[in-house]
């Protein structure tokens, strides 16, 4: 299992905190640091948020907002270990071609070190903010991945699909395996249905006010339905019980599968996971605690 630490530039905005946090990070253990996104924050909006009990976004629209991908390149430019991840970036409001040579040269730049976290978004009037049709985005979503890896493979790609088109064009630089990993994030079955179909991985939110853990077997089915293995598809699963302060040990659950009660912390037999916690326990000084535990873990242990 390896561990990774979510909302990093939300926690760490500012340019010398965002650089403590990924170097701490590398230096105890942990596998990656994830960034989230919105491009703005409407503030009279009716859509519901659905990782809160509230239904309403955490914070204010005053809460600095790094773009992921700048703020990513930033704090790897201060590591040399440490992977980083989209977790998520909402992909029906990017242009694909642009996103696809944005996140090469980043991976390129970074030794190959960054992984594409993708979701369709549930904020409307963010997208019509942008002047980007909220329907059908998740056909929209399915393309762009499609789109993304048809320019990391080769140049002179050629793509003709509902919503991009072009013939014979070269994007560079490539990723350094040729690939970038899209991993895809959601509470839906949808959400599941497509890590299953297209992903390289699969990243439902502990917040979600929906039971996540039957979209698992989704993910396994949609997989196998299109041939592919299921085990190929990485799990990244919240584990709030091995937070400081959580009232469970984590090294008594290794190797178990998630329950969805305790501190859950791992996935399926066989089936590689990520365990996601949260980068603001880093901002309260739980620096100490977290270290000892990545220890006792470790980033491969389970």
């Amino acid at each position: 299992m390896k561990f990774a630490l979510h909302f990093g530039n939300i926690a760490f905005s500012d340019p010398e905190g965002a650089r403590r946090l990924v170097r701490l990070a590398e230096a105890t253990g942990f596998d990656s640091v994830f960034a989230v996104e919105h491009v703005v924050f409407p503030d009279n909006y009716t859509s519901v948020y659905p990782y809160a009990p509230g239904g309403r976004l955490p914070g204010d629209p005053s809460v600095n907002f790094p773009d992921p991908l700048i703020w990513l390149t930033w704090v790897a430019a201060a590591t040399t270990q440490l992977r980083f991840m989209t977790a998520v970036m909402i992909l029906p409001q990017r242009n694909p071609l642009v996103l696809a040579k944005e996140v090469a040269t980043l991976d390129y730049l970074s030794g190959g070190r960054i992984e594409l976290g993708i979701g369709v978004g549930w904020l409307k009037e963010e997208f019509e903010a942008l002047g980007i049709p909220f329907e059908r985005r998740g056909k929209r979503a399915d393309e762009y991945v499609a789109v993304m890896r048809v320019l990391w493979a080769s140049d002179g790609a050629s793509f003709a699909g509902e919503f991009v088109k072009f013939d014979k064009v070269s994007c560079n630089p490539k990723p350094v395996a040729k690939s970038v990993p899209i991993v895809v994030g959601g509470h839906s079955e949808a959400a599941a249905r497509r890590a299953g179909r297209l992903g390289d991985g699969f990243f439902p939110s502990i917040g979600a006010q929906v039971d996540t853990m039957p979209l698992l077997d989704v993910v396994r089915r949609s997989a196998e339905q299109v041939g592919r293995d299921p085990a190929m598809v990485e799990l990244i699963l919240g584990c709030p019980g091995a937070l400081p302060n959580s009232g469970f040990d984590p090294r008594g659950r290794r190797g178990a599968h998630r329950s969805g009660r305790g501190p859950p912390c791992a996935a399926s037999d066989g089936v590689p996971a990520r365990s996601r916690n949260d980068a603001d326990h880093f901002r309260r000084g739980d620096h100490q605690a977290l270290r000892e535990r990545v220890r006792v873990q470790g980033p491969n242990s389970a």
